[in-house]
């Protein structure tokens, strides 16, 4: 059967985490009636994590391993991902435990009357220092963009397929995702999220391997919402009544 619902995780250096979450994941969905699957993107991992994506996808038939054979970034790896499947359901969360998969469902149901679902972490389990920078970059963004998403960071989203229409893929994507959806006129929210701590592996990001690529990020993405065309209504004479 179609796939309807993918849940699409990209990948870098999480041999530890990949079959925990691939467990995990499986639990939430057991009572999802609809088909789903999992798609693991390893994004040029130096450690094992590709061979367990595979170890994952011969016990579990409803995993989908891909892997890039360079390091491309979070952005690369979550549109290869969202692109390889057809499902009209995406979801997305990072592959270090952090975020809860159990939020999934409930933000799947919201879609119902929305378009796009965005989880804003309430309680964040990371250093101080980097609660500091996003604090400072969600006021950058409101300046520069006027869009106040509280925690464009937080990777945890469902949303509709819909949602991608009329966006390219560029370094960066991910972490602006829920204002370019909302600037291209879809419904979009954010709800409060767990958020818990890392066991396993390492952070992939520091305060300053973010600043100079969200400065930079800020410029590109307050051109395009100034000059993106934005949707109407469009009345088709073929397409009256007679």
């Amino acid at each position: 059967m179609p796939v309807e619902i993918a849940i699409v995780v990209p990948l870098y250096n999480e041999a530890e985490n990949v079959a925990p979450l691939v467990d995990e994941l499986v639990r939430v969905f057991t009572a999802e009636t609809r088909p789903w699957e999992i798609v693991l993107v390893d994004d040029g991992s130096k450690d094992r994590t590709w061979p367990v994506i595979l170890e994952a996808q011969a016990r579990q038939p409803r995993v989908h391993g891909l892997r890039h054979t360079q390091n491309r970034g979070q952005s690369a790896a979550v549109w290869t991902g969202l692109s390889r499947t057809t499902a009209p359901l995406l979801c997305t969360l990072d592959g270090d435990l952090q975020n809860d998969p159990s939020e999934l469902p409930r933000m799947l149901a919201m879609l119902n009357e929305l378009d796009f679902v965005s989880g804003h972490r309430v309680d964040r389990q990371d250093s101080t220092l980097r609660q500091i920078s996003s604090r400072i970059a969600r006021v950058a963004r409101k300046l520069a963009l006027q869009a106040d998403f509280a925690d464009t960071g937080c990777a945890l989203r469902a949303f509709k397929r819909e949602c991608l229409q009329g966006l390219f893929p560029f370094n960066g994507l991910h972490r602006f995702l829920p204002i370019l959806v909302a600037g291209g006129g879809f419904r979009c929210r954010e709800v409060p999220v767990k958020h818990r701590p890392r066991v396993a592996g390492v952070s992939k990001y520091g305060v300053w391997n973010r600043l100079g690529r969200g400065i930079y990020d800020l410029i590109g993405v307050g051109w395009f919402q100034r000059r993106r065309i934005a949707m109407v209504t469009v009345a088709d004479s073929r397409e009256a009544s007679p």
